[in-house]
């Protein structure tokens, strides 16, 4: 009998155990509806997602399939980040069939804040062909405001891929037992008056109306950004301003207006004499800008001095710094995902959020064509005369244009801006050669047989449109940090159409104009890919005994050391930068390059507790190794250099022997960050500024090559890599 009672407690043990572990369903075996993914799975992406009975264990496995290249599926779940810790780490089982063209792996996301906290999705093992099942697993520091945790299971390219068991640990306790933590609610996120609509309707705007919003739109973002009870998380920012903006606009007066604005900022709460606010540095790159406040009546402009001199210096709800790199984080931004065209108010509030991140985060603003400060006010009835979704994000883009940031375009929920490009895509790839646009490639090869274009035709006209007032009228839907970086951009698009097919004048390598009619493919099976094509070649080889080349789209870590072992006695190494590096390598292969330590870089970074003022870091080094490389190091950029790849650039600009062959690269370096508008739109930034030692810029104006050397529309008939040529040219000549 005792030893009967033992096994049943034996049993409870084990049923209540397994219900516990089975809180979340990362098993895949919870299936309560027919024709169905898994409990709580969602489908992310495009490809098809199934439950399978091909299972590593139990009965059950997640799939994903596609017969297609060019696009990518993910099975996911959805955790609320509910817990404490440092490190947080997802385990489990993939079995893999024909993939190709792409990879498949575990992802794992945390977001908070509206951003994406954390991000790996295994995309750089690049893990393709046919594999039986096995374990792999993912780590990622796990940050403090995390508030959503999706793991998932992810296929790129065509081919099969099954996902079982997955695992979800914080620092090494499994979710599934681990207990939840309350977290501290904000005063802000319980102000929900405003959820359905702002209320808010301007029928018409004057001068004098859209300069009084201009006003607003200024004074809403310096107390957000600096007023202490604000940065507390004391109050819906959003909100206050649907709260405060009726009354404003029936103010009669500047006085009234006055007088309404101090008893607004009065209403917010007390503000205590700040005992450790400091002034700005002297030696600053960028200084908060008061002068707008000397426009103002003496009353208002005192107040908000006032605010200024005993600003926030701690946590402020609305930004952080991201630790040990210090670009903006824009925290607890709602993205209103559910109005896709935004009312009156939410517009106008999607650009006062914008224009003010901006005004004092965007560490690049003394570079900008324009005036920052007069982009508000020009802005006002671009947003307010939206008429429709597709108009608000023609808006959105094209002031997100102003600030002149490859980094920066439109994502999240601009899907009418991407059907106004078209659904439809060509066969081809063209890129802009000698400021004509150029053939350049197929993408299927089985294409190149029957599109009725050769590589290195010129597109003169499409639908009898000249390209050169194509490109006149679509520039300002693409933003770039330069010229070559958005005919880049636009390059991509140009071809793009509603139609399933469009009408091209081109030109031969005869010189005869001819017309024809071009197909277009959805995009699927246009295969189209951007920029590049990705590769799963090598990162490494040797073009001759005395030629090493190097391609960062594939470099691994563990190809340095092979790298200095194979290539320490040629005369000469090309680095081939016109790409995205697969790894982070510029102090672990930049090293082989510098006889000593050797500084590169430095940072500017922006400021919390003053904002609006951006300050130099110290000099970053390149260590040096025992075996410093001899020969000559050849570096090839073009515009497709952009960001990590123009960091790793100046690293190994940092060698001695080092010589920078190619052109314009796509001047947008520093960590990138998120920035989300209503309408669930996305955008982001350059957050930090980049910078040689000795303070030049490389923001909009690139990496600058030793010798200039361009692709030429002869060379792309004759099948030649011109840069590349170039480069043997300097290792062999003396």
């Amino acid at each position: 009998m005792k030893k009967l009672l033992v096994f049943l407690l034996f049993l409870v043990s084990i049923c209540c155990q397994s219900q516990i572990v089975g809180k979340f369903n990362l098993g895949f075996e919870n299936k309560s509806k027919m024709d169905s993914l898994p409990d709580g799975w969602i489908k992310w992406g495009y490809y098809p997602l199934a439950a399978d009975d091909m299972a590593h264990s139990g009965k059950s496995s997640g799939k994903i399939s596609s017969s297609e290249d060019g696009s990518f599926g993910s099975i996911a779940y959805k955790i609320p980040a509910n817990y404490k810790g440092d490190s947080i780490m997802l385990e489990g089982y993939m079995k893999i069939k024909e993939v190709k063209n792409g990879f498949a792996g575990l992802l794992l996301r945390v977001d908070g804040n509206g951003n994406v906290l954390g991000f790996d999705n295994m995309q750089n093992q690049n893990i393709q062909g046919t594999k039986d099942w096995e374990k792999y697993s993912i780590t990622l520091d796990f940050p403090r405001d995390a508030e959503n945790i999706f793991v998932a299971g992810i296929l790129s390219g065509k081919g099969e891929a099954w996902f079982d068991d997955f695992t979800l640990t914080i620092d090494g306790n499994n979710v599934q037992t681990l207990p939840e933590i309350k977290k501290e609610v904000s005063k802000a996120s319980l102000d929900k008056e405003f959820d359905k609509g702002s209320n808010i309707q301007i029928s018409s705007l004057s001068l004098e109306t859209n300069t009084n919003l201009e006003l607003m739109g200024r004074i809403w973002g310096f107390l957000k950004y600096h007023h202490p009870q604000i940065a507390k998380g004391n109050y819906n920012w959003d909100y206050e301003l649907f709260r405060i903006l009726p009354k404003y606009m029936e103010a009669q007066n500047s006085d009234q207006r006055e007088d309404l604005l101090i008893h607004w900022i009065n209403s917010l709460g007390s503000i205590e004499k700040c005992t450790s606010c400091q002034s700005t540095v002297e030696n600053a790159k960028i200084k908060p800008d008061l002068k707008w406040l000397d426009n103002l009546g003496l009353g208002l402009k005192n107040k908000l001095l006032f605010v200024y001199e005993n600003r926030s210096q701690e946590s402020n709800y609305y930004v952080g710094l991201a630790p040990g790199i210090g670009n903006p984080e824009f925290k607890n931004e709602n993205q209103y995902i559910m109005m896709t065209y935004p009312d009156d108010g939410f517009r106008l509030l999607s650009l006062y959020r914008y224009w003010n991140m901006i005004n004092y985060f965007f560490p690049y603003k003394h570079l900008m064509d324009k005036d920052w400060n007069n982009t508000l006010g020009e802005y006002i009835p671009a947003f307010i005369n939206a008429r429709n979704e597709l108009e608000y994000e023609m808006a959105t883009i094209q002031i997100i244009g102003e600030i002149q940031d490859t980094h920066a375009n439109l994502w999240g929920g601009a899907d009418k801006i991407e059907a106004w490009k078209g659904t439809n895509y060509p066969s081809i790839h063209v890129r802009f050669i000698e400021n004509q646009l150029v053939v350049t490639d197929y993408y299927k090869p089985e294409m190149s047989s029957i599109v009725g274009l050769k590589v290195g035709d010129v597109i003169t006209k499409i639908d009898d449109v000249p390209i050169s007032t194509i490109m006149e009228e679509k520039s300002k839907y693409y933003p770039a940090s330069n010229l070559p970086t958005m005919l880049r951009d636009l390059s991509g698009d140009i071809l793009r159409s509603n139609a399933p097919d469009i009408e091209i004048n081109y030109l031969s390598e005869k010189g005869v104009e001819q017309k024809m009619t071009l197909k277009l493919y959805p995009k699927n099976e246009a295969a189209v890919y951007h920029w590049y094509k990705t590769s799963n070649e090598k990162s490494y080889k040797k073009l001759s005994d005395q030629i090493g080349y190097i391609t960062l789209q594939t470099i691994q870590a563990e190809d340095i050391p092979n790298i200095m072992v194979d290539f320490k006695d040629t005369k000469g190494i090309i680095i081939d930068i016109r790409n995205y590096p697969a790894n982070f390598v510029p102090f672990s292969l930049g090293s082989f390059f510098v006889s000593h330590s050797t500084p590169f870089v430095k940072f500017t970074s922006g400021n919390i507790s003053n904002p609006g003022t951006f300050t130099y870091s110290e000099n970053l080094e390149i260590p040096s190794q025992d075996n410093t490389y001899k020969g000559k190091l050849i570096i090839l950029v073009n515009e497709l250099t952009q960001s990590q790849a123009e960091y790793t650039s100046m690293a190994f600009r940092a060698g001695p022997n080092t010589t920078i062959i190619g052109s314009t690269t796509a001047g947008a370096d520093g960590n990138v960050s998120t920035i989300l508008l209503p309408g669930g739109l996305r955008t982001m930034i350059s957050g930090i500024g980049v910078y040689y030692p000795d303070g030049t810029e490389t923001q909009r104006i690139g990496i600058i090559p030793d010798i200039v050397c361009k692709p030429t529309i002869a060379g792309i008939r004759a099948g030649k890599d011109e840069l590349m040529e170039k480069a043997i040219e300097v290792i062999l000549g003396d």
